[in-house]
C-alpha cells in the first residue's frame, strides 16, 4: 500500500541519515586529528613502504578528501555521491592496512587522535564496519530515491485522476 511504502521510505531515509552522520563524524574527526598533528601524520606516511614517495601530497590530500566527503554527505543533493566516496576511501584504507599486515611492516598508525591507539587488526574491523555501513546506505539511498520518485508520481496521478 501507499502508506507502507511511505513508512519504508522513511525508515530507509533515517538509516541513511544515521550512516551519513557517522561517516561525517569519522571524517571530520580524522581530518582534524591529522591536521592538528600534521608533522607526525606526514612522518608516519613517509615511513610506509608503499606510499612513502607520495607522503607529501597525501598528507594534505587525505584530510582534504575526508573534509570534502563530509561536506558531500551533509548535502542531500550530493549524499549518494558522498556515500560512494566514503565506501571507496574506507575500502582503500582497509586494503592498505591489510597490505601492511601481510608485508609484516611494523609501522605505527598515523590516523590521528584516538584512532592511532587501535591495533591494525582493530583498524580492519573498524574500517570494515564503515565499508559495510556505506554499502548498505548506498543500496538504501538508491532504493529510497527510486521509491520517492515513484511515490511522487503516484500522488500526482491520484490527485489528477480526482479532477477528471
Amino acid at each position: 500500500t501507499l502508506q507502507h511504502s511511505e513508512n519504508l521510505a522513511m525508515t530507509r531515509k533515517i538509516f541513511v541519515g544515521i550512516a551519513s552522520l557517522l561517516h561525517i563524524l569519522l571524517f571530520v574527526y580524522a581530518a582534524w586529528a591529522k591536521l592538528a598533528d600534521y608533522a607526525n601524520f606526514q612522518f608516519g606516511l613517509s615511513e610506509s613502504p608503499y606510499i612513502a614517495p607520495f607522503a607529501g601530497i597525501l598528507a594534505w590530500l587525505v584530510p582534504a578528501t575526508e573534509i570534502c566527503i563530509a561536506i558531500m554527505l551533509l548535502l542531500p543533493v550530493t549524499r549518494l555521491a558522498g556515500l560512494y566516496a566514503s565506501f571507496v576511501l574506507m575500502f582503500l584504507f582497509t586494503v592498505y592496512i591489510a597490505a601492511m599486515l601481510l608485508s609484516g611492516s611494523d609501522i605505527p598508525c598515523s590516523c590521528g587522535g584516538v584512532l592511532e591507539e587501535m591495533s591494525w587488526g582493530v583498524h580492519i574491523v573498524f574500517n570494515s564496519f564503515f565499508v559495510v555501513l556505506s554499502s548498505i546506505a548506498i543500496i538504501l539511498e538508491t532504493k529510497y530515491r527510486r521509491i520517492n520518485k515513484n511515490l511522487s508520481y503516484a500522488k500526482r496521478n491520484i490527485s489528477t485522476s480526482g479532477t477528471n
